[in-house]
């Protein structure tokens, strides 16, 4: 563990703070568990093709990225944040910032030793319904990794790995902790949530992060994962689906060609995976 150094707050941007680019306001939706429905897509498509470049951007955290956006004093002009919580995807102006959850993307669809989909909903209802838990930094993140691995280059601050269908071992700080049934992890990390904010300091020093605090959130214990790693998901068909590559950024017309399906996952490698039913 160690001290932050840092000499500013945490800028990460958000729906309710831009960031100023050269091509001018980029602002970033939090997608938790990469889970979003195309119709959401959509919506989001058309607030790009009306107010941005046309484009809507995944990013290496599983999130959505609109770039080219009108900036007034600072901030996205009301009716463009209307427009985006049209979309559903901004379900809380105070927790903007804070619905940082990445997911196994094959989790429930293939693999894996347990669905946690379940877990990262429950998690995001737990972060919704806490006022507290809006003080969050911006880059601070939840990794729920299945059991195959895909996610433990990952685990900087609070998360899990699954070991069956039943227990998760949980990550503080990337560190192994203690093991508990999967269902009870939501509490057990928005608990740890809260104590790190309780411990972080104040002001432009604070940490963003759990492995800066100066002491540790929580006890290490021994890794019951045995260290179990996967390479990122490649491109192409893949077990559970169709791997997209979405580096260019998806317009429309590419996302309503999934209307077929009720949704897709979000993948950290900046793609897209549609479920094998309509893949």
């Amino acid at each position: 563990m160690s001290n932050s150094t840092r000499s500013r707050r945490d800028r990460c941007p958000g729906v309710l703070r831009p960031w100023l680019a050269d091509d001018g306001a980029l602002t970033r939706i939090r997608i938790p568990g990469g889970q979003v429905s195309v119709r959401a897509l959509i919506g989001l498509a058309e607030v790009a093709q009306q107010y941005g470049d046309g484009l809507v951007r995944v990013t290496g955290r599983a999130n959505l990225q609109l770039r080219a956006l009108p900036l007034v004093d600072g901030a996205l002009p009301a009716d463009v944040v209307a427009a985006i919580e049209t979309t559903g995807l901004l379900p809380s102006r105070s927790h903007d910032l804070v619905r940082n959850i990445l997911v196994s993307p094959q989790t429930g669809l293939s693999g894996g030793l347990a669905d946690v989909r379940p877990a990262a909903r429950e998690l995001d209802r737990r972060l919704l319904t806490d006022s507290r838990l809006s003080d969050l930094p911006g880059r601070f993140l939840f990794t729920l990794d299945d059991g195959r691995g895909d996610l433990h280059d990952r685990h900087l601050d609070l998360g899990l790995v699954a070991l069956d269908d039943n227990l998760c071992q949980l990550r503080v700080g990337g560190v192994p902790s203690v093991v508990l049934p999967l269902a009870d992890s939501p509490t057990a990390l928005t608990r740890l949530a809260r104590r790190f904010l309780a411990h972080r300091g104040t002001g432009r020093d604070a940490a963003w992060h759990v492995n800066e605090l100066p002491h540790p959130l929580s006890g290490a214990t021994a890794d019951l994962t045995g260290g179990v790693c996967s390479p990122p998901l490649p491109y192409g068909r893949v077990p559970g689906g169709l791997h997209l590559d979405a580096h260019g950024g998806l317009a429309r017309d590419l996302i309503a060609a999934w209307a077929a399906t009720d949704h897709v996952v979000l993948t950290p490698w900046h793609g897209v995976l549609i479920p094998k039913a309509t893949a």
